[in-house]
Order: C-alpha cells, then structure tokens, then sequence
C-alpha cells in the first residue's frame, strides 16, 4: 500500500498539505495510508528543514510550501 506522509509541526499550512494530499489520492481513486509526522526529530530524520513537506513511501517529494492537489498527482506514482 502507499504511504504518504505529511512532514510539519501542525500549522495551518501542515493541515492544508494533508487536505490537498488526500484530494488527490480520492480524484486518483488511489487508497494510500497518509500518516501526519509532528515529531520535530523524525522530521529531521527525513532531512527536512523547511515544512511542510510530504514524503511518499519514505521519500521526500515537496518541501517548505503548501503543494497543490494537482502537483501532488504528479508525484504520487499511479
């Protein structure tokens, strides 16, 4: 299953990153496990140091801006 995971310490443009993230997956038909990481440490682990960011599948994909439903399409593999 696709893991997409939103990288942020909760700020409004964390919560509209994950908003956006699971629109696309519902306009791809795509079902995917989308994990929220508030963890400043396991952020880090990811080597981000701007959020928000969005990994999929442990990869990171977009960082330090508020990504749009169709740009996440573009990354999600499908």
């Amino acid at each position: 299953m696709l893991t997409i995971q939103v990288l942020g310490t909760g700020c409004k443009k964390c919560v509209s990153l994950q908003e956006n993230a699971e629109t696309a997956l519902k306009e791809l038909g795509i079902e995917a496990d989308v994990q929220k990481i508030e963890d400043i440490n396991k952020i880090i682990e990811f080597g981000v140091m701007t959020t928000p960011a969005l990994a999929i599948n442990g990869e990171v994909k977009l960082v330090g801006r508020v990504a749009s439903p169709q740009e996440i399409m573009n990354v999600i593999p499908h």
